[in-house]
């Protein structure tokens, strides 16, 4: 077998393997959660039944919701969504959910993946503005404080970093719609009728409706980005590779940017990758906080009112996310530093 048959094997051989622990890591997560609905104090019968409800009526919702069953022969229905289409509701009144079925909202009667339709437009709205900005920033100030190591402008930047740390997203996303909105009027408050840059609003209004929770994200995750880079890029320097290419009289502008940065990116890879799977599965604060209605946003209402369906499907396609972030942050490894694919 050729070396690059071996190589291509390998890859395969590896995304196999991890594709079999994402579908057993899914499971655990799915009966856990699950478990949880189960022992928890809130009732969703009751809460789907209404105000005006009788024992009878919530009896009859209970049913209609299948949660009369036992707990395993509830878990395995649900389970058997995700492999062909399956009947949901009361006896006399069963409906045919398609596959996937995530099942029906308790509150809304409405299909979960309808729900998740609606509201992951609004994430990726939210995800892809702040992470372009934070990572752009983060690593541009951070290589920035490593080449002026000890002057006026690592100190500034490092103290910088410091501060926005120590700034929650309530703090900053507060004080950004006091600023901008409220006092100078220079921006509208979040519409929840632009969910997409392609929408009636255009790119614009797109940019201008997502700006403040990308820049309230960009202020926190940036600066973490600043300190790892900085930390990083140090080491990098420091390393033997790097005082050999100097020696050898290579431009420095080569040297930093074409071994240094390639070398030393690999910490912020790993958090980038991390940080994309946690925020598409939800920037919860942030979409509470500018009434965005995202995943977040959805997955707080549910959680709230008892809603297992949603919350199980919000939390099973936040792990998926994760899960599948790590296994990109993988491969990308070995393309950035070939010294992972020996």
């Amino acid at each position: 077998m050729s070396t690059v048959d071996q190589a291509g094997a390998d890859v395969i051989g590896f995304l196999a393997r991890r594709a079999a622990a994402m579908i057993v890591l899914l499971v655990v997560i799915s009966f856990v959660t699950f478990a949880l609905f189960q022992i928890g104090p809130a009732d969703p019968a009751a809460a789907a039944c209404g105000q005006e409800c009788t024992p009878e009526r919530i009896d009859q919702a209970r049913i209609a919701l299948g949660m009369d069953k036992p707990f395993f022969v509830q878990y395995l229905d649900y389970l058997s969504g995700f492999v062909h289409s399956r009947m949901i509701g009361a006896p006399g009144a069963l409906t045919v959910c398609a596959w996937p079925c995530l099942g029906k909202s308790f509150q809304t009667n409405e299909a979960v993946t309808d729900v998740l339709a609606r509201a992951l437009p609004y994430t990726v709205s939210i995800a892809v503005g702040a992470i372009l900005l934070w990572t752009v920033a983060g690593v541009s100030l951070g290589l920035l404080a490593a080449l002026r190591k000890g002057r006026a402008a690592d100190k500034l930047i490092v103290g910088a970093a410091s501060g926005g740390v120590s700034l929650p997203i309530p703090v900053t996303g507060l004080l950004l719609l006091l600023v901008f909105v409220s006092t100078l009027h220079l921006l509208p408050f979040t519409s929840n009728e632009i969910s997409s840059p392609f929408g009636p609003a255009g790119p614009l209004g797109w940019l201008g409706n997502y700006l403040l929770p990308w820049v309230a994200l960009a202020l926190l995750f940036s600066a973490q980005y600043i300190r790892v880079t900085r930390t990083a890029m140090l080491e990098t320097f420091g390393e033997d590779f790097m005082r050999t290419a100097r020696a050898m009289g290579l431009p420095r502008r080569r040297v930093v940017f074409k071994h240094g940065v390639r070398a030393g990116i690999t910490p912020i890879v790993t958090m980038l990758g991390l940080d994309i799977g946690s925020l598409l599965g939800g920037a919860v604060l942030t979409e509470q906080i500018f009434s965005v209605p995202g995943v977040g946003f959805t997955a707080v209402h549910a959680a709230q009112s008892g809603d297992l369906p949603v919350t199980m499907a919000i939390t099973m396609m936040a792990a998926f996310f994760i899960i599948v972030a790590n296994v990109v942050v993988d491969l990308c490894y070995a393309v950035i530093d070939p010294r992972v694919r020996v």
